[in-house]
């Protein structure tokens, strides 16, 4: 009986310590699949809160971005609207200064035609260009015949170009011997028109201007005259200043 009683209770032991056993192991067990399963949680939970960061990030840099474009387009917008004004501005000063230009442009061409019908000469004047010439009928000095082109509102004339020299030289058919405004008064040599210009172009006869040539019976030749009928462009001569002879007068068309 005692040993039976021995026996059981030694079964006891060892199932107890089997028992023990066999519960370590599946208690480990456990534990790490709790441990990864607290893991796991745990990632979910991270991956979830870094989830809803990127879409709040994602939400907020949409919001600045559109905040930005709705800025970006305000300016824009402002801008284009001070240029279209700018423009406007511009394009109504043009029209300005075009009807301006019109008005001026009218009133130079009305003018110009008064102007043109005011551009004629006295009568028994010829006119030249933008000159008119008269031929004296009587003769005279040659202060004398300035003094008749002044009272005239005139001056001897002056002769600025080939083409006026050759209009003279043909002023007549008949050979007349005229004074123009050309002296050497002041300093012999030196000629000059009677406007105070030096003389540049210079038509004088072969031999001229020779002062007289050093015979008293001509004096001191201070003073040219043109031989208009004489076709040539080799037509001026010094005399004297006190010489008879009939004169060019000139005055521009007014």
């Amino acid at each position: 009986m005692e040993e039976i009683y021995a026996n059981i209770e030694c079964d006891k032991s060892v199932d107890q310590k089997a028992s023990q056993y066999q519960r370590g192991p599946r208690s480990s067990e456990r534990r790490f699949h709790g441990a990864v399963v607290l893991f796991l949680g745990l990632l979910s939970v991270f991956l979830l809160v870094g989830l809803i960061g990127l879409g709040v990030h994602c939400h907020v840099s949409a919001r600045d971005s559109a905040a930005d474009f709705s800025i970006m387009k305000e300016f824009l917008t402002e801008h284009l609207q001070a240029s279209n004004s700018k423009l406007s501005s511009v394009i109504e000063e043009r029209d300005l200064l075009n009807a301006s230009l019109t008005e001026v442009t009218n009133e130079l061409n009305k003018l110009e035609s008064l102007s043109g019908q005011k551009k004629t000469c006295p009568a028994g004047w010829r006119k030249f260009m933008s000159s008119c010439y008269l031929l004296s009928n009587e003769s005279d000095s040659w202060t004398r015949s300035e003094q008749d082109c002044t009272n005239r509102g005139a001056h001897l004339v002056v002769i600025n170009s080939t083409e006026e020299q050759t209009f003279l030289s043909n002023f007549t058919n008949v050979e007349t011997w005229s004074w123009i405004g050309l002296i050497d008064k002041d300093m012999e040599g030196t000629w000059k028109w009677i406007d105070g210009t030096p003389l540049t172009l210079r038509y004088w006869e072969a031999g001229q201007p020779d002062n007289g040539g050093g015979d008293p019976q001509w004096g001191e030749e201070d003073c040219a005259h043109i031989r208009t009928g004489k076709k040539t462009e080799e037509n001026w001569n010094d005399r004297s200043c006190d010489v008879s002879l009939r004169w060019i007068c000139e005055k521009k068309i007014c």
